[in-house]
């Protein structure tokens, strides 16, 4: 079944009483989410950027059956996954790993100052009350929601949602699909070691943080991505990320969305190959400024 909202989002079954809500094209600020339905009860995993997408996203989950979620689970702190948070009834529990719970709090809504020409409508700060540290487990009627935290990958402490029983996994930005992967307030080995736990899962179906949902292979195409990262590194001879992904370019990822992403990527690995513990804060506004130099143009946001 899929149901369609315009210009939104659209709302796809993966497996019996769970769906991802996914919303082209993915890029920069337009993320995926998630809705399980089991036994009368419901949760949403992850919001969206603005008041119009989470109120498309609420509409979705309400017509399979999750007019009121009583729990919603934050995969990492970054705004586009929580701005919706608001939108949710005042019961719906909100659950996020410990770090995750902080960074929303520390970001506010600073992402409304990256990109002041979106529409953000009346977005706001409602962080997660009930958080937990390595896993937490989420029954919702009959199905059990395991929250693995994992990482640092995509952030400091990323939280994957994997239901056995359906053999779905839910990566937030852990996974990319056909998007290219961003690691600068993460990690390039600690997304290695983060995929390659997952991998283990042995999911059937794959709904990414970005992208179109997919099966196991999505995840073997991201390690691809992150090893080819390794490689350029491993060559860098002194130079700076500018210079080294000027000489690389996109290379076999090149159909992928936002393929600037690959300097702050590399800059993130030559932090890690001199010492740098992963997950270290970098100079966000600085590596924005080599996105924008190399890609010609500042990122887009769409959403």
């Amino acid at each position: 079944m899929t149901t369609t909202s315009e210009r939104l989002g659209q709302i796809e079954q993966v497996a019996e009483g769970v769906y991802a809500y996914v919303q082209p094209d993915g890029g920069w600020c337009v993320n995926n989410a998630g809705v399980v339905v089991s036994g009368g009860e419901s949760a949403v995993i992850d919001t969206a950027a603005t008041e119009r997408r989470a109120l498309g996203l609420r509409a979705a989950a309400s017509g399979v059956g999750a007019g009121r979620p009583s729990v919603l689970v934050n995969t990492h702190h970054h705004s586009d996954h929580t701005f919706g948070n608001v939108f949710f009834a005042p019961e719906t529990l909100i659950v996020a790993n410990e770090p995750t719970r902080a960074g929303i709090i520390e970001n506010g809504l600073n992402l409304q100052q990256l990109w002041r020409d979106v529409e953000w409508g009346a977005v706001g700060v409602r962080p997660p009350v009930v958080t937990f540290e390595e896993s937490l487990t989420v029954r919702i009627g009959d199905l059990r929601l395991e929250l693995i935290t994992v990482g640092p990958a995509h952030t400091v402490a990323d939280t994957v949602v994997w239901i056995p029983q359906r053999r779905v996994l839910f990566t937030g930005d852990v996974v990319m699909s056909e998007v290219t992967p961003f690691t600068l307030m993460g990690s390039i080995s600690g997304s290695v070691e983060a995929l390659e736990a997952l991998r283990r899962l042995d999911p059937a179906v794959v709904v990414p943080g970005h992208g179109p949902v997919a099966g196991p292979e999505v995840i073997d195409a991201n390690l691809a991505y992150f090893h080819r990262i390794r490689d350029l590194v491993a060559g860098a001879a002194g130079r700076t990320p500018l210079e080294i992904a000027a000489a690389a370019g996109a290379g076999p990822f090149a159909g992928w969305l936002d393929s600037e992403r690959l300097v702050p990527n590399i800059r993130r690995g030559l932090a890690e190959a001199q010492g740098l513990p992963q997950g270290a804060p970098l100079d966000i506004l600085e590596a924005f400024g080599e996105m924008v130099t190399f890609n010609g143009a500042a990122p887009a946001c769409h959403a």
